[in-house]
């Protein structure tokens, strides 16, 4: 029975969030642990005459690395490309490269059977749709950003020549957006961002989720150059240090939270849109605008951030003034 409930989300996400035609071809690739979330979709897109393919694929170790290649191949001759999926393959040449070729692509990175139901997938996405389109537009126009935060954020960037990237669960041709994570983010140019962030809100990566403690950034000439805290923080440095590889420790982008129905719940793609909050991106950009690769992609959280472009205010809290 659970099953008709979420039906409502899985018609969000069909009608609403890449607006199904009849005789497309919906992918929907999904994992193990979310194969009950992927039936439900798959059964509205056969119920709205698509031509439904279900790919479903061992979970990835970790978040950003590649599918499979069939799979890879396949999100290339999909109209419409669903991510019911564990572990993140937003950040992979897999959808870099099925963007490129033209499809629809929504991810749904740790979606729980309750956020089909309710939560974030109830915000009226062409309403916040202008709103995300408004702060992007400003970071693209921009070259310095700054963010502070009331627990001791303050980092700044180049973000000179970046695309600003709205994502407001609504997609085109070629594009991609997580849902239901609301946000406008952009990418520091590779080397630029210097300061400190203090990580009071969530990492939903790792099995970190909400903070215990705060959590302390210190970051030299665009990479991490120290990571302080509690129990959580020794997580994060752990696991950025067993991959070997310095690009883990990128900056990679910063975002902000622009969904008011979303909640800050430990699951990343609930968290990230989260009105009031940020976050600062780390390892992989190459589908925000910017050249590097790494073998990760995380994202750590902030309450209350005010974010600067040019000395001009954009963000100041729950508040957007752009």
């Amino acid at each position: 029975m659970r099953e008709l409930l979420m039906m409502k989300g899985a018609r969000t996400l069909l009608d609403v969030c890449v607006v199904m035609k009849p005789g497309e071809t919906v992918l929907i690739v999904t994992d193990m642990e979310k194969a009950s979330i992927a039936r439900v979709i798959a059964s509205a897109a056969v119920e709205r005459g698509a031509e439904t393919v279900l790919a479903i694929m061992q979970p990835r170790a970790r978040a950003g690395q590649e599918p499979p290649k069939a799979i890879a191949e396949a999100m290339k001759h999909a109209d419409v490309v669903l991510l019911p999926v564990s572990y993140s393959v937003t950040h992979t040449h897999a959808v870099k490269n099925a963007a490129a070729a033209g499809a629809r692509i929504i991810a749904l990175t740790e979606f729980t059977e309750e956020m089909m139901i309710s939560g974030g997938l109830e915000a009226d996405f062409s309403v916040l749709k202008p709103i995300c389109q408004r702060v992007a537009a400003r970071f693209a126009a921009g070259s310095q950003a700054r963010i502070t935060t009331p627990a001791g954020t303050d980092l700044s960037m180049d973000i000179t020549g970046r695309p600003g990237n709205a994502l407001y669960c609504i997609v085109e041709p070629g594009q991609f957006s997580p849902v239901p994570n609301v946000e406008a983010n952009v990418s520091p140019r590779e080397g630029t961002a210097n300061g400190r962030i203090v990580v009071d809100a969530s990492i939903p990566y790792l099995g970190i989720g909400l903070i215990e403690q705060p959590i302390l950034v210190e970051v030299k000439d665009g990479f991490i150059a120290k990571i302080e805290g509690g129990r959580q923080a020794e997580v994060l440095r752990r696991d950025l240090e067993s991959h070997g590889d310095r690009s883990s420790f990128n900056i990679a982008e910063l975002g902000v939270g622009l969904n008011p129905k979303c909640r800050m719940i430990g699951i990343m793609l609930e968290d990230e849109g989260v009105q009031g909050s940020a976050h600062i991106g780390i390892g992989t950009n190459i589908t925000l605008g910017g050249t590097v690769k790494a073998p990760c992609h995380y994202d750590l959280l902030v309450w209350m951030p005010r974010i600067e472009v040019d000395g001009e205010v954009v963000i100041d809290g729950m508040e957007v003034c752009a």
